[in-house]
């Protein structure tokens, strides 16, 4: 069994784009974003499916040419391989979870 993992605020590992480097296990991981306005950055394909919620502000996701605005309460899902992009219209605080898990130092780069 597993011992249950808790990844404190304050030990948790910040990325080069300032992404903290939440709860990670063996089949998922968890980031935490927090962000200011923007524009979008240069379109990526990644070898992870991602997931996330946005809890505050506002961020447009261009997935694959679609660009569609998320408010807070509103999720999405990026599948593994497809290209997408962020723009942050409003300062943004976002959690998203990767599968399988992308952790600090496998490539610390924005979903």
């Amino acid at each position: 069994m597993d011992i249950p993992q808790v990844t404190s605020n304050a030990d948790a590992q910040s990325g080069q784009m300032g992404q903290r480097y939440l709860a990670s296990g063996k089949s998922v991981a968890l980031r935490r974003w927090e962000m200011d306005a923007c524009e979008f950055n240069h379109s990526v394909c990644r070898e992870y499916e991602t997931v996330g919620l946005v809890i505050s502000g506002e961020l447009a996701l261009d997935l694959d040419g679609e660009i569609v605005h998320l408010h807070p309460g509103d999720s999405w899902l990026v599948p593994e391989g497809a290209p997408h992009r962020y723009r942050v219209v409003e300062p943004v605080v976002v959690i998203e979870a990767t599968s399988p898990p992308a952790r600090f130092n496998d490539r610390d780069e924005p979903a």
